[in-house]
């Protein structure tokens, strides 16, 4: 049986080893090719195999991560900021609480005080791994698919699906960011990739950028896709606003931090 601390969270040892091994996993089916060999015998059996042992060991890793690091978690235990132990021969300033009733500080107060007495002791190597970490459990497996697929700069075809004005300008906006990106990258919801664009766009892994002309022919195959299609019978004069997506700066720096197929 694995250790635990004693407030019952996973250690940081688990952790990188869930991490490790959804990297190892993640990493193989890159470097094998494994989508492209869908005709042989068997092997759609095995890629669902894979992507559910995949899902498991992503959701375990963001469990993990959650128990962790996450401050309101650590609030609601015994173990914290409150009562940390004082590190000899170092003196810190730390956020005291003043108990709001029964002796006990809210949830939300000590979560807040907790993320403030993290801030005390953080390098910028362990900031910039908490941010990353905070980052990396947000995301779900497709949307890390997504961006591995955009990992290498790639801009990929973004469409809007708004009404026509009177005077040719854009209205009710019926589908936002439908993008060929989800087929690239092998998604389990195809029909979800809307909004997994737009969720990336928020968390600034993704930027959104001009149309491409260079793109022309993406852009048609873009128009034929369902979701658009069915976006499309929702407005009675359908425009189709193009643009790009690519990965960036952040996204950039997060990948490379988290690239599995390094390490």
């Amino acid at each position: 049986m694995n250790a635990e601390r004693p407030n019952g969270r996973g250690t940081a040892d688990e952790v990188a080893d869930f991490a490790r091994r959804a990297g190892q996993l993640a990493g193989w089916a890159a470097r094998t090719g494994f989508a492209l060999g869908r005709k042989l015998p068997g092997v759609e059996t095995a890629e669902r195999t894979v992507r559910q042992v995949e899902h498991q060991l992503l959701a375990e890793l963001r469990r993990r991560l959650d128990e962790v690091d996450d401050p309101y978690h650590a609030a609601l235990t015994a173990a914290s900021a409150m009562n940390r132990p004082a590190v000899p021969g170092k003196v810190e300033a730390t956020v005291t609480l003043v108990p709001a009733r029964d002796n006990h500080a809210e949830p939300l107060r000590a979560a807040m005080a907790e993320l403030l007495n993290h801030s005390i002791g953080f390098g910028r190597d362990r900031a910039r791994e908490y941010f990353y970490a905070i980052i990396l459990r947000q995301l779900t497996p497709d949307e890390a698919r997504i961006l591995s697929a955009l990992s290498d700069g790639s801009p990929f075809p973004v469409v809007d699906v708004v009404e026509r004005t009177g005077l040719g300008g854009n209205g009710r906006v019926a589908l936002r960011n439908a993008s060929t990106v989800g087929k690239a990258a092998g998604v389990s919801l195809p029909d979800q990739v809307p909004g997994y664009v737009t969720r990336l766009i928020g968390l600034g892994l993704v930027d959104l950028d001009e149309e491409v002309p260079a793109l022309e022919t993406q852009y048609e195959i873009l128009l034929t896709d369902e979701t658009v299609r069915e976006a499309e019978k929702l407005v009675k004069r359908p425009k189709f606003v193009r643009r790009t997506i690519h990965i960036s700066r952040l996204g950039a720096q997060f990948w490379q931090a988290c690239d599995p197929s390094f390490g």
